[in-house]
């Protein structure tokens, strides 16, 4: 099994910064990828910004120039930097990621953390 905590949301002021973080633990062989993913008040759950393993990236566009992702495989840990954050950006922000558990890739989620941008 494989467990995801995640850190570093909060409220922030239009065109602040945040920085998520998110920790995988566990039976861990290999990361095939992580990324992040949002819900807003009564929308769905929208992929904010993937990163694989060899370090390619796919961000949503709506956050593109604005959010930035990293990976740290020593770690197991993947970041998001969000800056010149919108209104729009409110949400709970969820990680994810795909993971080599022995003999299988297994997707796992973590709980959320919520990011309220408000003035």
């Amino acid at each position: 099994q494989v467990q995801l905590v995640e850190s570093g949301g909060g409220l922030v002021q239009p065109g602040g910064s945040l920085r998520l973080s998110c920790a995988a633990s566990g039976s861990i062989v290999s990361i095939n990828h992580m990324g992040w993913y949002r819900q807003g008040p009564g929308g769905q759950r929208e992929l904010v910004a993937r990163i694989f393993s060899e370090g390619s990236t796919v961000y949503a566009d709506s956050v593109k120039g604005r959010f930035t992702i990293s990976l740290d495989n020593a770690k197991n840990t993947v970041y998001l930097q969000m800056d010149s954050l919108k209104l729009d950006d409110t949400a709970v922000y969820y990680c994810n990621g795909q993971f080599q558990v022995v003999y299988s890739y297994e997707d796992y989620w973590g709980r959320g953390t919520r990011v309220t941008v408000s003035s």
